[in-house]
């Protein structure tokens, strides 16, 4: 570990014990053992301003031990800073709070009691927002010893995508940050994601690299579109060669994911990425976990509540999502690969054969699995998968 790390991490360490009002915590939830200690510094404030605004009425007198609390607080908070800008993380206070902070450091001293000004106004306390926050802007790289320009490209119910440039290789990374407001168990299925994705290894399922528990995001491979937004973009140039290869590619990625036990449960148009290259070559990447079902894992979802974004019409309950549902969500795909059109009629032929056979509301019709949905498409010829318009819907 750097003296970086070792300094933050006897920062963190700091906190662990403290008591803290909850009421406080959880305005600091999804910053890990960084939040702990802003809700301290938040609590605390609170309280010593709140005697500030009652002595201010009594008598203009702020109590010696009082004023070396608050003195002793400011000191805290700067050397946080201090520490955490050290290892490449900032944070800020709001605006009303660090006024308050520069116009305490005029008057207090730290013995015989601070004598509180005449134009002392009385301060507003803050209880239900934070007042320590974490800039999303940048992020550091511990093991290049830097930090980063973030730029925000996606945005979703759990999460948030940043784009950044490692220094040393020059190109573009991914990073998936959590949400602040998730519930411990979205916050653990987040994590989750991060697990699975780490323990698979294929071309058409995206690759995560390092996860930091202290901010709960992990960093991954960037790639240039979701699939809705590059055959929206490119529809009225893609030939059906290409298109073919963007179908198989997107069902051997799922394929394998099956292969290993796994359901993705949300597979979409958003949910398959899309890496671009010189040339037009293109390799499809299955991205989003989140809703990801092992049947033989504890970590599989057992709420009854229906989630992801195309649902059989046939589920009555998540938690029986099977092989079969996916079929279905894979037919939908499928279309939009091969006729650029949302509409699941738009596809004509042995392609629309395909769908058909994937979307059937029997059960007992519909492929068993991907690999024999592979076996039709790998058999698809142009002549006879034409389409009714090759304008994005």
């Amino acid at each position: 570990m750097t003296p970086e790390d070792l300094m933050l991490q006897d920062l963190r360490d700091r906190y662990v014990e403290i008591e803290v009002d909850p009421l406080f915590l959880r305005l600091y939830a999804g910053l890990g053992a960084g939040g702990r200690m802003f809700a301290n510094f938040h609590q605390r404030l609170n309280a010593l301003f709140d005697f500030m605004n009652r002595k201010a009425r009594m008598n203009r007198h702020f109590n010696a031990e009082d004023s070396r609390q608050l003195i002793g607080l400011i000191d805290e908070i700067g050397d946080a800073k201090q520490v955490l800008g050290r290892g490449g993380l900032e944070f800020v206070v709001a605006d009303s709070y660090r006024q308050v902070i520069e116009d305490c450091r005029k008057f207090l001293v730290d013995s015989g009691g601070s004598p509180i000004p005449e134009d002392f106004e009385a301060i507003e306390l803050v209880k239900y927002e934070p007042v320590f926050m974490m800039p999303e802007t940048r992020m550091h790289l511990p093991e290049r010893r830097s930090t980063v320009e973030l730029q925000m490209i996606g945005s979703g119910s759990y999460a948030k995508v940043y784009r950044f440039i490692d220094p040393e290789y020059g190109i573009p990374f991914a990073l998936k940050r959590a949400k602040r407001n998730l519930t411990p168990s979205d916050l653990a299925r987040f994590r989750n994601e991060f697990d699975l994705l780490k323990s698979l290894r294929f071309p058409y399922v995206l690759q995560v690299f390092r996860y930091f528990e202290d901010r709960n995001e992990y960093t991954m491979e960037h790639c240039d579109a979701t699939l809705r937004g590059f055959i929206d973009r490119n529809n009225a140039r893609i030939s059906f060669g290409a298109r073919k290869r963007v179908a198989l590619q997107f069902l051997y990625g799922l394929n394998y994911l099956h292969s290993k036990g796994h359901l993705h449960r949300d597979v979409s148009y958003q949910n398959v990425l899309v890496r671009e290259y010189d040339g037009g070559s293109v390799i499809v990447k299955i991205s989003d976990f989140g809703l990801f079902k092992n049947p033989s894992s504890s970590l599989t979802r057992t709420e009854s509540e229906l989630r992801g974004t195309i649902l059989d019409r046939t589920i009555v309950s998540f938690k029986d999502y099977n092989v079969a549902n996916e079929i279905y969500a894979i037919g939908f795909v499928l279309s939009f690969i091969f006729s650029g059109r949302l509409d699941i009629g738009a596809c004509t032929g042995s392609t629309r054969a395909v769908i058909d056979k994937c979307v059937a509301l029997d059960h007992a019709t519909r492929y068993p699995d991907v690999r024999t949905v592979i076996r039709d498409v790998e058999a698809l010829e142009p002549e006879v998968a034409e389409v009714r318009s090759e304008t994005p819907s």
